[in-house]
């Protein structure tokens, strides 16, 4: 009987938790012109856990608390800047789906070039030593080689 009273008690808590949240949600829909501030800044940060999605495109947990705080923030007045700089300052230039170009975030913008300049070098390396290969390979036998081979050819296949 306990059971069942603290699992009622337990869905009932729950229902109103989600009902709470649906409203909040409705509430902010209401204002257009939040939700579209909202959503632009959503775009402009990177879900912290997906890492390859902005907080508007993800459905993680931590997503949705950040769209939530960013709710929160524009209901209490905030400008933009100023939820952006709370961001930055809460988790670091990462948590910017652009981050800016300074000494810490070099490697981001740098190290696809990086990588793609390696890669080509490799590449070069690799076509040269196999056309070096291939032309040796290729070079015809000398008068003295070709008789050897011969030599060979015919110890090996008497007939």
């Amino acid at each position: 009987m306990i059971i069942v009273r603290t699992l009622v008690f337990a869905l009932g808590l729950l229902s109103t938790v989600v009902f709470a949240s649906a409203t909040y949600e409705a509430a902010i829909a209401d204002d257009p012109v939040a939700e579209k501030r909202l959503q632009a800044l959503s775009k402009e940060l990177r879900c912290l856990v997906c890492q390859n999605e902005t907080i508007a495109d993800s459905n993680a947990e931590l997503a949705v608390d950040l769209r939530r705080e960013i709710r929160g923030m524009i209901r209490d007045g905030r400008s933009d800047n100023e939820i952006l700089d709370f961001m930055v300052t809460r988790y670091g230039d990462f948590v910017l789906y652009r981050p800016p170009v300074k000494g810490i975030t070099l490697l981001l913008w740098a190290g696809p070039i990086l990588l793609l300049l390696i890669g080509i070098l490799a590449m070069r390396s690799y076509l040269k030593r196999r056309a070096v290969e291939v032309a040796v390979a290729d070079k015809p036998l000398s008068a003295d080689e070709a008789r050897r081979a011969e030599a060979l050819l015919n110890e090996a296949d008497p007939k």
